[in-house]
């Protein structure tokens, strides 16, 4: 057995430690290549925001010359030149400005293409660990930081950092003019930093709470029916309503908030626009400046304030692109799942499991207490137990969805919560209690959305005796399923999960109530199915609480309490167990 089997009690293997080392990628790896993406791209930008920021004082500049040169001289051959040597800087400064926009389009897709797959595997991944639909909200969190970075907003504090070169212009035409450029730049950070200690806080606390109310209710509308049966609607509308209030009022107060801070740091920028225009009448009277410079002057103050003036009216987006941000980070360093890249050959050995411990994150008291045993393959193992013995977590434990706190199940000597996700598909097949079949047709279903062989197909659902219920649908296997598509029982939905399950003949089958919505025809198909991959050489565990499916398992595992109470084969098991003792067909938890 290889190193695989090492997992430390901290939940990180010994392979997940070598990760890095052999080019698998970890939340930090992920992470440490996204800032870079993102500090290259905004190194070229800052490059890029300087020469912006020279060519926009060309407008001023130009002017000032006319003022004090083609006015005064009367050339048009200066003006001429002037205008040429000006259209063109312009010229400059459009494709330049059209170069950073693009560069920050580039940034935000770039930054998306190396999240995507990550976030999205991390968030089912949270899914699976705390039953939050989080996928959703994730996916919506790496949108809106790329419409972010393609906005306005993200430009404004790299115009704002360049400030010093309108500075530096405004002390060389005047120094009243550069100390009303400080005191007007100081003004506006105040009313950032103000806007800042007055919003921050409201604008999580409220996108907090729109994030739970948007799960909530998304959760709640998947039992429409049952809501809509029981006139549960008007009592939930009235919580969902609470929720939301929450959430809006916190919405309403911040952006009041933020609005009120942006509309004064505007009036002082127009304040401070009007008392250089002031202070610049009154040098020009003196005859300390000319008067091109006055209207030059008051130009370049404009444009001097304006981002930081932006800055102010566009810190919302920001605390919200950090908080996108934040939430990012912490989803792929809480749940992206370290994992093998090298694909694993198609096993043949047997399946260990070794002093397996799980503990729901969060929670102390694990619900799978050290367990141990062995299957070989063309084996059938059925497990029985009471309510919240553990057995459903042990079957996702078995298929690799969640983490051993410590210990590990182990096929053919490899760690199956470590396989590579895609190899581990095409030898192994999972029937959970609740099917749910994805967007696309039956086919696609039962190959698992990938590419599919219709010969495989096709023997997968002969092997789970679908092929006839199949052949009556609307369109055979090209019927369309899923959300607002042909709505199919809860049998006819577990039978083609059950194909699902058999496609590409895995080599690892785990079970969890697989006759729950099955009528008794449907019952010894899968019986039938369960022999012929037991005769294939598979290894088969099922959880089942009518007792008939068991006659066809030669093991039987009694779990309580997270322990194994008996294990064997099924006729010594099911002799040896008393009349007060677990029953063989106890509900799976």
């Amino acid at each position: 057995m290889n190193d695989t089997r090492q997992i430390d009690t901290n939940g990180k293997s010994n392979v997940a430690k070598k990760a890095t080392a052999r080019g698998v990628p970890t939340p930090e790896s992920l992470l440490f290549k996204a800032r870079r993406v993102f500090l290259s791209g905004l190194l070229y930008a800052v490059l890029l925001s300087f020469c912006i920021s020279l060519l926009q004082l060309t407008v001023p500049l130009y002017m000032l010359q006319v003022h004090d040169r083609v006015l005064n001289s009367r050339s048009t051959d200066t003006l001429v030149m002037l205008t040429v040597l000006a259209v063109g800087a312009l010229l400059v400064y459009g494709i330049l400005e059209f170069i950073r926009a693009l560069s920050f389009q580039a940034m935000g897709s770039a930054l998306v293409r190396r999240l995507n797959l990550p976030v999205l595997t991390a968030a089912i991944q949270a899914s699976v660990d705390q039953g939050l639909p989080k996928a959703t909200q994730s996916l919506r969190d790496l949108t809106e930081l790329r419409t972010f970075l393609t906005s306005s907003a993200v430009s404004a504090p790299l115009d704002a950092a360049w400030s010093p070169v309108f500075l530096t212009v405004l002390f060389l035409l005047h120094p009243v003019f550069g100390i009303i450029g400080v005191v007007g730049v100081i003004i506006l950070v105040c009313c950032g930093v103000i806007t800042d200690l007055l919003t921050r806080s409201l604008l999580k606390d409220a996108n907090r709470a729109n994030i739970e109310a948007i799960s909530k209710i998304g959760a709640t509308l998947r039992h429409a029916e049952a809501i809509e049966a029981m006139g549960m609607l008007p009592a939930l509308a009235r919580r969902w309503r609470g929720l939301q209030m929450n959430a809006l009022e916190l919405l309403d107060l911040g952006g009041t908030r933020s609005r009120a801070m942006a509309s004064i740091a505007r009036t002082l920028r127009f304040m401070i626009q009007v008392a250089t225009l002031g202070a610049g009448t009154l040098l020009a009277m003196q005859q300390e400046i000319s008067p091109g410079a006055m209207i030059a002057t008051s130009i370049i103050v404009g444009r001097l304030l304006m981002p930081f003036d932006h800055v102010v009216e566009t810190w919302r987006q920001w605390v919200s692109a950090v908080g996108n941000w934040q939430r990012i980070q912490a989803l792929l360093a809480q749940n992206l799942a370290v994992r093998q890249t090298m694909p694993t050959p198609r096993p043949h050995g047997d399946l260990i499991i070794d002093r397996l411990v799980y503990a729901a994150p969060g929670v102390e008291m694990p619900i799978i207490k050290g367990i141990s045993f062995s299957l070989s393959p063309g084996e059938v193992l059925g497990i029985v137990g009471p309510s919240a013995a553990g057995k459903s977590t042990l079957a996702r434990l078995m298929i690799g969805i969640v983490k051993p706190t410590s210990g590990g199940v182990f096929l053919d000597g490899n760690n199956v919560y470590l396989w590579e996700r895609g190899s581990f598909g095409e030898i192994a097949g999972y029937l959970p209690q609740s099917v749910a079949l994805l967007e696309g047709t039956i086919q696609d279903n039962i190959a698992r959305m990938g590419d599919s062989d219709p010969h495989r197909v096709l023997e997968a659902a002969r092997l789970a005796d679908v092929h006839e219920m199949i052949g009556r649908l609307p369109l055979g296997y090209d019927t369309q399923v899923g959300d607002g598509k042909l709505t199919l029982s809860g049998g006819q939905r577990q039978r083609i999960g059950l194909a699902r399950c058999l496609y590409n003949r895995p080599r690892l089958i785990v079970l969890d109530e697989p006759n729950a919505n099955l009528d008794a025809v449907g019952e010894r198909a899968l019986m039938r199915a369960i022999e012929q991959a037991r005769d294939d050489g598979a290894i088969v565990v099922m959880i089942a609480h009518r007792p008939t499916i068991m006659q066809v398992a030669d093991k039987l595992l009694v779990l309580e309490d997270g322990r194994i109470t008996q294990f064997g084969p099924r006729t010594d098991v099911v002799s040896s167990i008393t009349p007060s003792g677990p029953k063989v067909g106890a509900t799976a938890s």
